[in-house]
C-alpha cells in the first residue's frame, strides 16, 4: 500500500465545487490503479504553537483546511498512474487548472509508505 497525501486550501464558498471537483477525479484515479480516495473538511483545527495544518497552507481568510489522502496498491503503481491521468481526455475540462477552486500553488502534498493500517 502507498498513500498520497495533500493539504489544501480552499476558499469556504467554494466547498461545493472542490467536491464537484474531487467527485469527477474519482473514476479518472480509480481507473488507473487508485484503490480509495478521502477528501476531508476542516472541521476541528487547533493552531499550534510551531507550525499546524493552517500555516502549512497558508491559510487566508475565509479558506479552509482539506486533508485528502488517495490509497494506491504501492508506489509504482501510483508513480506510473500520474502521466496517463494527465493524459487521460476526461482532465481537459479542467484546462491549465487556473480555474480550479482552490490555490493549488499552496497545496501541500507527498507520498508515503505505510508503516501502519489497521482497520475495525
Amino acid at each position: 500500500m502507498y498513500i498520497q497525501g495533500f493539504l489544501v486550501p480552499v476558499p469556504a464558498d467554494k466547498k461545493d465545487a472542490y467536491r464537484e471537483v474531487a467527485e469527477k477525479f474519482w473514476p479518472i484515479a480509480r481507473d488507473y490503479g487508485c484503490t480509495a480516495h478521502v477528501e476531508a473538511w476542516e472541521a476541528d483545527i487547533k493552531d499550534g504553537q510551531h507550525t499546524d495544518f493552517r500555516r502549512a497552507v497558508d491559510l487566508q481568510e475565509g479558506e479552509r483546511v482539506v486533508f485528502s489522502w488517495m490509497i494506491w496498491p504501492d508506489k509504482a503503481t501510483a508513480d506510473a498512474s500520474h502521466d496517463k491521468m494527465m493524459a487521460d481526455e476526461r482532465m481537459k475540462e479542467w484546462g491549465d487548472g487556473s480555474d480550479m477552486p482552490f490555490d493549488g500553488k499552496r497545496m501541500v502534498f507527498g507520498g508515503f509508505d505505510v508503516l501502519m493500517h489497521k482497520e475495525a
